[in-house]
């Protein structure tokens, strides 16, 4: 090894040593990618949306319940002076101080497959007239029991097409949830590598900075002793004054890029970092069917687009409905009233209801029909938009498999071309100190040299989003052969 070499590479060696002085924690990607999905803002809004699903779903399933209500006015005292009529059409103003109680309770169960509701109730009345002195100042009514029902006849049945509904929706949002971590995962590495690129076009403008400031030295020697052009010294000059623009660009670029990949991880400003470029990478085949198949058995774009189908029925349902709107009631029960609280129970008499409440559109001009007419357009949309979305996607995972092993080859002809293009420069550098090829030719070989070493970090770059891609889209881990997604998530 030559003098000028050495130089050069003592300085890397003494960068590389100061910047790992500096570090304290070191960070792979999986531990980057770890830290995101358990720190990163964007993670714990994903796990509150899926709590708040969770919860929505819970509030669903008590619809079907039986609901047991305590209701009442109690207590319940009034006093004022009222305006009271006469028979001979003037008025009278009296002091009425009175108290008026009354308290229930309630069961009430919906009937989710006619859409009804039946109802037991049972309730307890009290009324006292402190300014009157008569025996029916004070009486208690009530109501022992009745049960009721009220069932919509020819309508739409609420309680039927929620439960096909919100069940998707519920398994939807699991799904999803577990797509929006994967994505978490691709934007980690797609910020791990934004350092990585930064980091490594900082050596490189360092590097290129002690070089060319060396070639400068040896330019402005041979210049004096007239064995070159101040062409060519200004040529070496001005590019020594581009590498010193190069490392504050570079300076300012890792800068940046790290206090990105810090918001995003929950790192704190206080913790230093030093990441290890992932070269080693997974070997798996992806089959492109098996692809599909897991892409349509876990995606939650699936589920919707089932979801999105039976709400559409839904709406056509419910415009078919509302034309005859019609509603049985039917209640019996027993009650009672007396001058004290024992009576309201003693021999109590039946109180019965039944009633038919209808309205029949005789002329409306077509209004019912134009809105059943609107929703089965509707519902044919739908099902054109989603045939079209479920192609595109298929689509989607067809390209993205091709890039995927696309991806896994290009890393290997980077690498190569970046060993290549190091051991040319070498050659290159060696026949310039001895007077071979001149500065031009010197610089086209540092260019390719750094050239190959930026598209070899690009080609691991994307190589590892577009796995995380493939996750996401398939919510199947193809290196480790395992689900993502299980129904108990």
């Amino acid at each position: 090894m030559n003098r000028f070499q050495g130089r050069l590479s003592l300085l890397f060696i003494l960068t590389c040593l100061s910047t790992a002085s500096l570090a304290q924690q070191t960070f792979t990607l999986e531990r980057i990618i770890e830290r995101a999905k358990s720190n990163s803002p964007f993670a714990k809004s994903a796990e509150t949306r899926k709590e708040n699903r969770y919860w929505a779903y819970r509030y669903f399933r008590t619809n079907y319940n039986p609901q047991l209500r305590l209701e009442g006015n109690l207590p319940f005292y009034y006093k004022s002076v009222q305006q009271i009529p006469q028979q001979d059409g003037t008025f009278r103003y009296i002091p009425v101080e009175q108290t008026n109680n009354n308290i229930s309770l309630g069961l009430l169960q919906p009937i989710q497959w006619t859409g009804g509701t039946v109802s037991v109730n049972t309730g307890l009345r009290y009324f006292k007239d402190f300014n009157d002195q008569s025996n029916l100042a004070e009486q208690w009514s009530g109501t022992v029991m009745n049960v009721a029902l009220s069932q919509p006849l020819f309508s739409f049945n609420q309680y039927r097409w929620d439960k096909r509904t919100e069940p998707l929706r519920y398994e939807e949002s699991k799904r999803d949830y577990v797509e929006q971590m994967e994505g978490i995962s691709r934007e980690a590495a797609e910020r791990f590598f934004n350092v990585i690129q930064a980091q490594s076009n900082l050596q490189i403008a360092t590097f290129n900075l002690a070089n060319n400031d060396t070639i400068y030295k040896i330019e402005q020697g041979r210049y004096n002793i007239g064995t070159t052009s101040k062409d060519k010294l200004l040529q070496v000059e001005l590019g020594l004054l581009r590498s010193r623009q190069g490392v504050s660009e570079a300076n300012l670029a890792l800068e940046t890029s790290r206090l990105q990949l810090r918001s995003f991880i929950g790192l704190n400003n206080d913790e230093d970092f030093q990441l290890i470029l992932p070269e080693e990478i997974p070997v798996f085949d992806v089959n492109m069917q098996e692809a599909l198949d897991y892409a349509k058995q876990n995606r939650a774009d699936y589920i919707a687009f089932q979801r999105r189908r039976i709400e559409a029925d839904r709406e056509v349902a419910q415009a078919r409905a509302r034309r005859y709107p019609t509603t049985l009631t039917a209640a019996y029960g027993l009650n009672n009233n007396g001058l004290v609280m024992n009576d309201v129970y003693q021999n109590p008499t039946q109180q019965q209801q039944f009633n038919l409440t209808f309205s029949i559109p005789v002329l409306d001009w077509g209004r019912n029909k134009s809105f059943l007419k609107t929703a089965m357009a509707n519902q044919k949309l739908n099902d054109y938009v989603i045939s079209q979305e479920e192609v595109t996607f298929e689509q989607e995972i067809m390209t993205k498999v091709r890039q995927f092993e696309m991806q896994r080859l290009q890393i290997e002809i980077t690498r190569q071309s970046d060993e290549v293009a190091s051991e040319r420069y070498n050659v290159a550098q060696n026949r310039y100190l001895i007077g071979k090829i001149d500065i031009t030719d010197l610089n086209i070989a540092l260019t390719e040299k750094d050239t190959a070493k930026r598209d070899y970090i690009l080609a691991l770059k994307n190589f590892w989003t577009a796995f995380y891609d493939l996750r996401g889209l398939t919510l199947f881990d193809f290196a480790a052969r395992k689900l993502l997604y299980t129904p108990e998530l």
